[in-house]
């Protein structure tokens, strides 16, 4: 604000000035401003953001800005530097009238987090306006009759400034007939008159011409003039005196046109046409008034002829103008003042502020939701507002400042049970009757992850066939999210661990996005019979929420395994086919067993049921002495040997599964009839191929140079035949003892069965079991080498039963029931 500087005395004023302008606080917390009128664009008011408690760096950011209650741009803020200076023109007379008091409301918001300020600025009068008379000549009408100390009325001077500045004083230029007479009227200002100080004489002075001076008590001081001229008249030397100067009266502003409002009464001392008064309103009067209210010539009735609205003018000033017929006419002037009384016709109004962004469901207590503003038009109790909220709602009104509220939270919030509110305010004034109004404000909750995703069930069982195809889809889970948006969206992911020595991501994978869940490589049943995957839910929420889910993948047998024989020695490898060679005294008689075909399929289930058969083009026809058990894959003798049976037999055993489709191996046992004790069988590997070929010529030079062969061998060691035998018989019975134990082996042919594999008199049985690593196999009295019994059973279940039954272990699905090997 610009300030003059006149040295001197103009001192004490400036540091006046400069108080003025310091910002203070009320006592309800309210930001106080002042500055003067007309004060130039740019004029510091004070630093408000300072005042404040703000950082200039955040004015910005927290999107600062100020409202004037009505609207206009009066005021600004620099948002650089945070002075509030003003933006446009204040003028004080435009703005308040001439009301003592004049301030301009602001409202300073801040947001991120919401605040609010209320400042209040004083809008302090200068001289501006010089004082001004209704008219710059007044033409007045004196009777020379008239008596010295009459009093003549003159309408006063008017000045839009208040206080001192619109403190008048009143001069007159000299004069040997008039002197000037002012009285205070307290609320109706100074009332003045000419006051007559000795008779007049028109043939003396038929004219005066007179300066009326009005100077008001501003500083610099302003002046107004009238010029008065009067001319002095004969005759009608007596004017119309009212009863009263000034007349009060109370209005209704519900009162309806055609109410009185009251009588003016004057009379005149003069007679005949003379004393007639006719009633009038003065100039003064405003258009306004004219149309509000009329007054009747004759009677000096004043009625409402308008609607009165006490919001927008609370009282009128009359001034009510009495003229006399005579010549020339004599008039005079009273005042009525009408005060309107305010009635309870306006209902509150409500301005709502609230931001535009959602409120997150976990804001804590207390938060503000939006400001609210209310106002009555009325005065008194009618204009007393108090406002309510509807119940049941998660929110509270709370008073800040006279009739400004702020809703906060009041309880927790949930998106998922309430995702909005429409918060209804309502207001009602303290009149009789009250009026109501209401505001409704949208409160939208925002989601927050409160929520992880959430599977149907904890575990999953699937069942996947082995040797399935790489990248084949085996399930698809799936997580509900109840959360919204981003903290909705749930991606997949596999929970590593090891497997066997191997990560297990090596053997399935999981979609991100889609929750299914691929295969990586064949699976094997043989390998691994079950696969338990973990897989985990998470959300894209900050910070993310998660769960897991477990997947029984259970690898279902396919009979991709043909049966492998077991060669005869303890470290002997498995194949698909094996050849051996039997000695057999033609001295045997019937069930005298010659050797046994042992056999294993690593697959489970009547995948891996075996049985034995003799192929049709080895058995000789109906000459061939020999049958090997369905089961048990025993060679042994039909019948009693004789000389017709040839001395050397090729059988080709048959060894075929349950699969669909079936697979098969075929053993070759060549079994040459001597004379004289038994000889130790010999096995030997063979590949497929030369067992087939062998089957397949059958020729006789071949068994011939075998038969040459043996009989030299025969010869060889006849010496030591008795002794072989004995050595054998000791082998064999420390063999047999220990088959009661179970014999387990560990080589090549283990590492490639990677199953426990039983044998006995009723047939061979593989079990897979991946965490076992050796192949047992026992040799010992027939049909009294395979125990099995349910987990129920004891393990001294009798075996011959269990030999002569072999399917009893199966239940129907084709799973295999627990063994015990000996």
């Amino acid at each position: 604000m610009l300030l003059p500087w006149r040295g001197g005395p103009g001192a004490p004023r400036l540091l006046l000035w400069l108080l003025l302008l310091t910002p203070w606080r009320a006592g309800s917390g309210q930001l106080r401003y002042s500055v003067p009128e007309e004060a130039k664009h740019g004029t510091f008011v004070g630093r408000i953001a300072q005042d404040l408690g703000l950082q200039l760096a955040e004015l910005v950011p927290r999107l600062f800005r100020v409202a004037s209650r009505g609207g206009a741009d009066l005021l600004e803020v620099n948002l650089q530097n945070g002075i509030l200076f003003v933006n446009s023109r204040l003028d004080r007379e435009e703005l308040c009238g001439r009301s003592a008091e004049c301030s301009v409301h602001l409202e300073v918001l801040v947001e991120r987090p919401l605040q609010v300020f209320h400042v209040e600025v004083e809008v302090r009068d200068i001289n501006d306006n010089a004082p001004v008379f209704p008219e710059k000549e007044l033409r007045m009408q004196i009777s020379e009759s008239r008596l010295p100390d009459s009093r003549f009325p003159i309408e006063a001077a008017t000045d839009a400034d208040i206080g001192t500045n619109a403190l008048l004083k009143y001069t007159l230029s000299s004069s040997d007939y008039f002197s000037l007479d002012v009285q205070a009227n307290d609320e109706l200002g100074q009332s003045l008159s000419l006051e007559l100080k000795k008779s007049l004489d028109r043939e003396e002075t038929p004219e005066l011409h007179l300066l009326l001076t009005a100077t008001d008590g501003g500083k610099p001081e302003m002046t107004g003039t009238v010029q008065l001229l009067i001319t002095v008249l004969d005759v009608n030397d007596n004017a119309p005196r009212f009863e009263q100067a000034l007349y009060r009266v109370r209005l209704l502003e519900t009162a309806a046109p055609g109410t009185l409002v009251t009588t003016v009464n004057a009379s005149d001392a003069d007679e005949g046409v003379n004393g007639e008064v006719v009633f009038s309103f003065s100039s003064k009067v405003s258009p306004n008034t004219q149309k509000t209210f009329e007054i009747y010539p004759s009677s000096g009735e004043i009625r409402v002829t308008g609607e009165l609205d006490y919001e927008e003018t609370k009282s009128y000033e009359i001034q009510i103008k009495a003229v006399d017929k005579g010549s020339p006419p004599m008039s005079n002037h009273c005042k009525v003042l009408v005060k309107v009384l305010d009635v309870n016709d306006n209902p509150p109004e409500l301005s709502v502020t609230s931001p535009s962004l959602p409120i997150p469901e976990d804001a804590p207590l207390g938060t503000v939701i939006a400001l609210i503003s209310v106002s009555d038009r009325d005065s008194g109790p009618n204009g007393q507002v108090t406002c309510s909220l509807e119940p049941h709602l998660p929110f509270k009104l709370l008073s800040t400042y006279k009739n400004h509220y702020s809703l906060v939270l009041d309880s927790a919030l949930d998106r998922e049970s309430v995702s909005g509110y429409d918060v209804v305010v309502r207001a009602r004034d303290a009149g009789s009757p009250p009026r109501w109004a209401s505001a409704s404000v949208r409160v939208e909750v925002a989601d927050v992850n409160d929520n992880a995703p959430q599977f149907a069930q904890a575990e999953y069982t699937v069942f996947v066939k082995e040797n399935n195809a790489p990248g084949c889809h085996i399930f698809t889970v799936s997580a509900q999210d109840a959360d919204a948006q981003e903290n909705a969206r749930v991606w997949y992911s596999l929970v590593e661990r090891r497997v066997g020595g191997r990560a297990l991501s090596s053997y399935v994978s999981v979609h991100g996005e889609s929750g299914r869940v691929y295969a990586l490589q064949p699976l094997d049943h043989e390998e691994l019979e079950v696969l338990r995957v973990e897989v985990s839910a998470r959300d894209a929420g900050a910070p993310s929420l998660g769960s897991n889910v477990t997947l029984q993948v259970f690898v279902l047998d396919e009979n991709d395994n043909a049966p492998w024989l077991l060669a005869r020695g303890a470290g002997g490898p498995l194949g698909a086919a094996v050849a051996a060679s039997e000695l057999v005294p033609r001295s045997a008689g019937a069930g005298h067993v010659v050797t046994k075909v042992r056999a294993v399929d690593l697959d489970a289930g009547y995948n891996a049921w075996l049985w034995f058969e003799l192929q049709a083009a080895s058995a000789g026809g109906a000459r061939c002495p020999f049958r090997v058990g369905l089961y048990t894959g025993e060679i042994s003798t039909t019948r009693a040997l004789d000389e017709l049976d040839a001395a050397r037999q090729q059988l080709v055993v048959l060894v075929r599964d349950h699969g669909e489709p079936a697979l098969t191996a075929t053993a070759t046992v060549l079994v040459s009839l001597v004379d004289g004790g038994q000889a130790a069988p010999s096995w030997s590997r063979a590949s497929v191929a030369a067992s087939s070929s062998a089957v397949a010529l059958g020729g006789a030079s071949s068994l011939v140079d075998v038969n040459v062969y043996l009989v030299v061998a025969i010869c060889a060691v006849s010496s030591l035949l008795v002794l072989t035998l004995v050595v054998w018989a000791a082998v064999r019975c420390s063999s047999g003892a220990a088959s009661a134990e179970g014999a387990c082996v560990s080589g090549p042919a283990a590492a490639a069965a990677a199953a426990l594999v039983c044998s006995s008199a009723v047939g061979s049985w593989s079990c897979s079991q991946r965490r076992r690593q050796r192949v047992c196999s026992g040799e010992g009295p027939p049909k009294a080498d395979l125990m099995a019994f349910s987990p129920g059973l004891s393990p001294s279940t009798n075996t011959t039963e269990a030999s002569e039954h072999p399917q009893g272990n199966l239940d129907l699905s084709g799973n295999v029931s627990p063994l015990i090997l000996l």
